[in-house]
């Protein structure tokens, strides 16, 4: 078994603050003036303000009749006032259930009925979601009574967030988080990243997942650096808070995608960090986005189990298609698996202890000695970079031979002719399952000329075995909120 150290100093301590809120607090009392979020539209808001509108919502929760421990489901879009409801809710003792508001009705309902929440703060549009059969609030929660909260008592063992996975691979978990587990990871990037209170981040990621909230967010409090706010990823957007000052922008693949078709990817060159990550980075991605901006794209990797736990170097060679080295407090091993794989486990301060009142899928995650299985396959380098080869449950297994399905994907994407692949396995009597691929065609080219092409193609880069038997045409590769390919939606 191949077990890696951490690499940055392990005396750091990722406990510091105690817990979200006791960190946040911390911060805000040494420098109140400092401007902690701001908006594109040009509203600020100073760090004292900041302490008081939570604490503002924070009363408003205990006057409605909420106590520390009870949940909080939170619908909403990007905005000042669902970030205050947030911390608010932290600063109250609450947990926290995030939601995409894009999810239909039913979805919202199924969530609501896992998660339990006793009050629900929703967007206008969903108010109406009388489905719930639960209280709900808009986001500047003036509907609910003035009260008197105990502020900031929580415990770093208590938990802050459940957040649901995405399910990619089976039905959605959830995932109950400690202020200890978000703190430590929080902490983790801030030193990796060189982050400090001058800097400011272009926040356009979404703050129901992890990325946006749990990295973003929490980064930006716990560093008393500050956020411009960016409700909706727009190319323009991301550009005018650059303009505006932002020295850090995260994004996910898709984005820096779209950077580059907008023509805004020059843009990026003003920043001291650009970071990428929930799905890989393709390496001429990672080449368009350095030429344009000079720009080397940091990637790192993390899941909502275990927040953060690698990055490429600040200081150093990042390297791209890798995923760089363990974070500080995380403790990283390659486990083998059959066919001479190897999975990525991991422990540290920021690990989930288990899932949500489920110890089967508890049981299977960890290992005897109490190592988190991530299902993630990795490989390292001869200079110890990580390289994610992709899931072990998305693993095809043709004739008894392996295949991943990141690599014959980004054998696709390299030809001029494809915009967008992805690549499943399908059943076969014979094989066990072969290899099928699903391409979205480039602007203006011929998708019967273009599967002759392509067939050519992977004879002239794939061993046998890993070439695609089958071959799809579609409009779009189906993919969540942060980029990830949903496989199961391609062979339902």
């Amino acid at each position: 078994m191949n077990q890696w150290a951490t690499h940055v100093d392990g005396d750091a301590n990722l406990a510091e603050g105690g817990t979200l809120p006791g960190a946040w607090t911390a911060r805000w009392r040494a420098e109140p003036e400092r401007v902690a979020l701001t908006t594109l539209d040009g509203v600020a808001l100073r760090a004292a303000e900041l302490e008081e509108r939570t604490r503002a919502a924070a009363d408003r929760y205990a006057g409605a009749g909420l106590t520390p421990g009870d949940r909080l489901l939170l619908c909403t879009a990007t905005s000042l006032d669902m970030v205050i409801a947030y911390i608010g809710a932290l600063r109250a003792g609450l947990t926290v259930v995030p939601a995409n508001p894009a999810y239909p009705a039913s979805q919202l309902v199924e969530l609501a009925k896992a998660a339990g929440p006793r009050l629900a703060v929703l967007d206008h549009a969903l108010a109406g979601t009388t489905a719930l059969d639960l209280p709900s609030v808009a986001p500047d929660l003036a509907a609910l009574p003035a009260g008197t909260a105990e502020l900031d008592n929580a415990e770093p063992d208590d938990t802050g967030l459940i957040i649901y996975t995405s399910g990619t691979t089976g039905r959605p978990k959830g995932v109950p988080l400690t202020h200890a587990n978000l703190l430590a990871s929080a902490h983790a990037v801030r030193l990796a990243w060189r982050w400090t209170p001058e800097d400011s981040l272009a926040l356009s990621l979404p703050l129901f997942h992890m990325h946006g909230l749990g990295v973003g967010l929490h980064g930006t409090l716990v560093a008393g650096a500050s956020a411009i706010l960016i409700p909706r990823f727009e190319p323009s957007a991301v550009a005018a808070a650059i303009g505006a000052g932002a020295s850090m922008f995260f994004g996910v693949p898709t984005m820096y995608h779209r950077l580059a078709e907008s023509g805004t990817l020059a843009a990026l060159s003003r920043l001291r960090l650009a970071v990428s990550g929930s799905a890989p980075l393709p390496p001429d991605l990672f080449q368009a986005v350095r030429e344009a901006s000079g720009q080397w794209v940091l990637e790192r990797y993390g899941m909502t189990e275990t927040v953060m736990l690698s990055s490429n170097p600040y200081e150093g060679e990042r390297r791209a298609g890798t995923v760089g080295f363990p974070l500080p407090g995380v403790g990283l091993r390659l486990a083998p698996r059959e066919g001479g794989t190897a999975e990525i486990e991991v422990n540290g301060a920021n690990i989930v202890r288990g899932y949500l009142e489920n110890p089967g899928a508890t049981a299977e995650a960890f290992t005897a000695d109490g190592w988190f299985r991530t299902g993630d396959l990795g490989e390292v380098d001869e200079a110890g970079y990580l390289r994610i080869s992709g899931r072990a449950k998305e693993l095809i297994i043709t004739g008894g031979y392996n295949v991943y399905p990141r690599e014959v994907e980004e054998m696709l994407r390299a030809h001029p002719g494809v915009a967008d692949a992805a690549v499943v396995g399908l059943p076969s009597p014979v094989w066990g399952e072969t290899v099928a691929a699903f391409v979205v065609p480039g602007d203006a080219v011929d998708g019967a000329a273009l599967l002759a092409a392509l067939e050519q193609w992977a004879e002239q880069h794939l061993v046998a075995y890993k070439r695609p038997r089958t071959w799809r045409l579609i409009e779009a590769v189906p993919r969540n909120a942060l980029g990830k390919v949903q496989r199961q939606e391609l062979v339902a």
